[in-house]
């Protein structure tokens, strides 16, 4: 199984952009999909973003659609997110997550607390 660790947050302002990594040790990183999610204090976590294993295949959040990109580099064992123009309600605590069976549409509406692996979190503020 992966360990992850999520890098990158800090303090914007509203309109900045951010690139958030989520690096992976341990074995078979390629078999994992990864993806983001983020929680804000007092609220639910919500889905961001995922990519397939393969890197070809990538969904996103409704809200997050056009803003954010994710993408991955097996050679590296990373997977960034791409954020721009954020806005003050997207401050939160971002995470990564990685799956080796779960599909990539149920990452969207399935419950999140089934994933394998979890990383411990990285803050992203945003301030207006």
């Amino acid at each position: 199984q992966v360990q992850l660790a999520e890098s990158g947050g800090g303090l914007v302002q509203a309109g900045d952009s951010l690139r958030l990594s989520c690096a992976a040790s341990g074995r078979a990183f390629f078999s994992y999909a990864v993806g983001w999610f983020r929680q804000a204090p007092g609220k639910e976590r919500e889905f961001v973003a995922v990519v397939s294993w393969g890197g070809d295949t990538a969904s996103y959040g409704d809200s997050v659609r056009g803003r954010f990109t994710i993408s991955r580099d097996n050679a590296e064992n990373t997977v960034s997110l791409q954020m721009t123009s954020l806005k003050p309600e997207e401050a939160s605590v971002y995470y990564c997550a990685a799956d080796r069976s779960t599909l990539l549409p149920t990452w969207r509406t399935g419950d999140y607390r089934r994933l394998e692996v979890w990383g411990q979190g990285t803050l992203v503020t945003v301030s207006s």
